[in-house]
């Protein structure tokens, strides 16, 4: 079966298509009346408009779009996207919005598909996730007049409205926390060390272990996936002046880690403690279950979802900062051995 068009609406309608165009974009030319039949009609048959028809009207395309510079694959198994695009996904609802979502390999890509997408007139606005420390996407939709939102570090997204909550005072909470334990050889698995807010907790651990008087801790980078946790795991954990503490960037690497320490004969946490940032329900079906950094990335995303949409609509908009991760301690944390 063919696409049902204006032109089908007009016939069945007996208006012209100039008619059906107005009652279908809510302009002003026809009566009330004449506008609820066409939209009938229109329901009856079927019809969607067209994004390329609707950019040359002007019409909103009732759409916002989402780019992810990430492996397709690891997505469904990343919790914090999961929760962050449920959260924009009931936001959108509300207003009948719909996200479009796409995979990118990097910020050139975006790029072109933000270009794209507002040329066509398939979005309205977007969201700008993991920020890099000099990021250029920030530019490029100011450039295009592109309405975004930034969910992330204030520091590096310009102009742009930022949605974003405090890594640096959770990564405060979590030293003390060790420190008060009586640990002080603390290493932490981070994730890619050109993202923004792997910068900021990068800085805020050697910032806090050097208040709490305690020495340089180790840092190493990854991709975030469960196989690079558990290497750079592994390696701290046979090191020989090895730590007493590890603190994961995501919940995936945190449980490759507990497996490898399993592995390795250690008892959790007489041996070695864990804490894993963001406490998806993976932190707790493991044994023990991992003490982690808790936040609502539900409510993370619905609010940069309302944010984006007061963009839209011509609103003023400021920065908004939600409130910070804070500390779940559970079975994956003790007193360092002696």
């Amino acid at each position: 079966m063919r696409r049902p068009t204006i032109a089908d609406i007009a016939e069945r309608a007996g208006v012209s298509k100039v008619a059906v165009s107005y009652a279908l974009n809510d302009r002003p030319g026809v009566s009330a009346a004449t506008r609820a039949s066409i939209k009938a009609i229109a329901a009856e048959l079927g019809w969607r408009p067209n994004s390329a028809a609707r950019a040359l009207t002007g019409a909103r395309a009732q759409a916002v779009g989402l780019t992810l510079c990430r492996p397709a694959r690891t997505l469904g198994v990343e919790p914090f996207f999961m929760e962050l695009i449920s959260g924009i996904e009931a936001a959108l609802a509300d207003r009948s919005y719909a996200l479009t979502l796409q995979i990118a390999d990097g910020a050139g890509t975006e790029i072109e598909i933000y270009r794209r997408w507002w040329g066509e007139g398939r979005v309205d606005g977007v969201f700008l996730v993991d920020l890099h420390i000099t990021d250029p996407r920030v530019a490029a939709v100011a450039e295009l007049g592109l309405p975004a939102v930034v969910v992330g570090p204030p520091g590096v997204s310009g102009a742009l409205p930022t949605v974003w909550s405090d890594d640096a005072a959770g990564v405060r909470e979590i030293v003390q926390y060790l420190n008060v334990l009586g640990h002080r050889r603390i290493a932490r698995v981070a994730g890619l060390p050109h993202l923004a807010h792997t910068a900021v907790r990068d800085a805020a651990l050697r910032e806090a272990c050097r208040e709490a008087g305690l020495p340089e801790p180790v840092v190493v980078h990854t991709d975030y996936t469960g196989e690079a946790g558990a290497s750079a795991a592994r390696g701290l954990l046979i090191a020989p002046e090895r730590p007493t503490a590890l603190v994961f960037d995501n919940d995936i690497m945190a449980v490759a880690a507990l497996s490898v320490a399993q592995e390795l004969g250690m008892d959790i946490p007489a041996d070695v403690s864990l804490v894993a940032w963001d406490d998806s329900p993976l932190t707790q079906v493991v044994r023990p279950p991992l003490s982690a950094m808790t936040r609502d990335i539900h409510a993370y995303g619905a609010r940069a979802a309302r944010v984006l949409l007061a963009h839209i609509a011509g609103e003023r908009v400021a920065d908004v900062r939600q409130e910070h991760a804070r500390l779940i301690p559970r079975g994956s944390t003790g007193r360092p051995p002696r």
